[in-house]
């Protein structure tokens, strides 16, 4: 799987169009985690919002989104198969902690004709192999956020993406649980030769990553 970006260059139409907010051309290989970093106001966001498809004016895109050698750029959001995980966890807190993960699961066609037996016992699987087995039929509410943040990716992959992007992910942790979840996440997402792109204002989170760093100045 690889994730490429064809002079991406975004624009805000609001300052001078003549001049880019960020071009960006890069080839994320698969099991590959590149980061982006910059300040407040450099566009890191806004990146991610053109590739996962959900660019809003102001702003404004030209260059090419390929997936696996397939351009993307005229597909819904929905369409592109690409995984999002943000700072906070955005978890449904009307659901539980299974059905958090059954929502995703049921956009994953691998699992579409199963049965919910075969759903519920993949799902448990799931939350085992990060120590959550026994929250299964928890409110997300009662999670810690690092507990909420496992969730979270569980979530994310189990509607297998083909390529993720992560929005400083770790952000709102605190300094051990961070470092945890920091390795953890990118231990999956190599064992899972996902593509990843992932943009923080953090060196400690580029470095963790072990994958290329670009850094981009705000305009």
């Amino acid at each position: 799987m690889t994730l490429k970006l064809d002079s991406l260059t975004i624009y805000n139409q609001q300052l001078d169009t003549s001049k880019p907010l960020l071009t960006l051309n890069s080839e994320i290989k698969s099991g590959e985690i590149v980061s982006v970093m910059g300040a407040s106001g450099s566009g890191k966001s806004t990146l991610l919002a053109a590739i996962a498809g959900h660019l809003m004016l102001p702003f404004s895109k030209t260059g090419s989104i390929y997936l696996n050698g397939n351009c993307i750029d005229e597909l819904a959001p929905y369409e592109r198969k690409i995984g999002l995980m943000f700072q906070d966890p955005f978890l449904f807190e009307h659901m539980s902690v299974a059905e958090n993960i059954g929502f995703a699961l049921a956009q994953n066609l691998q699992y579409a004709t199963r049965s919910k037996h075969e759903k519920r016992r993949h799902i448990v699987q799931m939350l085992a192999s990060v120590g959550l087995d026994e929250m299964a039929n928890r409110p997300v509410q009662s999670l810690s956020g690092g507990q909420q943040s496992r969730v979270a990716l569980l979530r994310t992959l189990a509607a297998a993406p083909k390529a993720i992007l992560l929005d400083e992910p770790f952000n709102k942790l605190d300094p051990e649980t961070r470092s945890h979840m920091r390795a953890w996440v990118f231990n999956k997402l190599k064992e899972g030769g996902i593509p990843t792109l992932m943009v923080t204002h953090d060196s400690d989170d580029a470095v963790a990553a072990g994958g290329r760093i670009i850094e981009i100045s705000s305009c």
